[in-house]
């Protein structure tokens, strides 16, 4: 895989999508960009990362469609010349409650577990299935340094719950076990397949409005953050980028969880 890496991310217009997008963008990889929020995602692309619009293009994509998720795919691997290094998987459905504090006794709740299913989990096996014939290396047996990979971000919800989060635990359950499935079924193509698992992590500040107002990440720590995680504080968005870009570079790691939480998960609240 060459220096400069061919980066496909989804969920990209803002929040973790787009730091990790700032990111390779300013260490000199080409990045695509999907997202569904026409106006946060063109925000994005051409008034925030303005500075590196000859290696950055995007694209509109609902992840509930396939057919869109294919054809965008078809759009990025020409922009990248035919060859993706990296997926990172990072679209979905961020609201872990069901809306209007509805619980899972209220029969239309099945239409928001449509949606999560096929947001969280649907989506990341189409995309990986639509990327494959540009990520896949001819001598899997013979790979130069760490090669592709696709990462699914997922979520320490997977492992951990609070009241009427059905859909969204079940799904970011569920994607564990399509990563690892997919680690072993994508060996024969020498692309190596893993998970970063966010806790909380707080974004305000990533977005079109978090700019204009000046937010940081600072001023969104709570005291309860600094009780509910031994490391004092809730995550940055770059807490998540430092996991993926590990997974990048640690050619003989796949099918692994990386839980990025602060902790969280370890520690008993009152």
């Amino acid at each position: 895989m060459p220096d400069h890496k061919n980066v496909l991310i989804s969920g990209a217009a803002r929040g973790i999508g787009r730091a990790m997008a700032r990111h390779f963008l300013e260490q000199g990889d080409k990045v695509y960009l999907l997202d569904v929020d026409e106006d946060e995602l063109k925000y994005t692309a051409t008034v925030h990362l303005k500075d590196h619009s000859d290696r950055l293009s995007w694209a509109l994509c609902d992840l509930r469609d396939v057919e869109a998720i294919r054809s965008t795919v078809k759009k990025a691997a020409e922009f990248f010349d035919n060859r993706i290094d990296v997926l990172i998987n990072n679209g979905g459905i961020a609201t872990p409650q069901w809306k209007d504090g509805a619980t899972m006794e209220d029969p239309e709740t099945i239409k928001q577990w449509q949606a999560f299913v096929e947001t969280n989990l649907t989506a990341p096996f189409a995309m990986s299935q639509a990327c494959l014939p540009y990520m896949k290396t001819q001598d899997p047996s013979n790979i130069q340094g760490p090669g592709p990979c696709i990462i699914h971000i997922g979520s320490f919800r997977a492992h951990q719950s609070d009241p009427n989060q059905e859909g969204y635990a079940a799904t970011k359950s569920g994607l564990l076990g399509l990563m690892h499935s997919m680690a072993i079924s994508c060996e024969q193509w020498g692309i190596r397949v893993n998970l970063v698992a966010p806790g909380r992590i707080k974004v305000a500040h990533e977005c079109k409005e978090g700019d204009e107002q000046g937010k940081n990440f600072e001023e969104q720590i709570t005291d309860k953050d600094r009780e509910q995680h031994p490391t004092n504080r809730a995550g940055r968005p770059q807490d998540i980028v430092d996991a993926v870009v590990y997974l990048i570079g640690a050619g003989f790691v796949t099918g692994q969880e990386i839980t990025v939480d602060g902790g969280a998960l370890k520690k008993k609240n009152k």
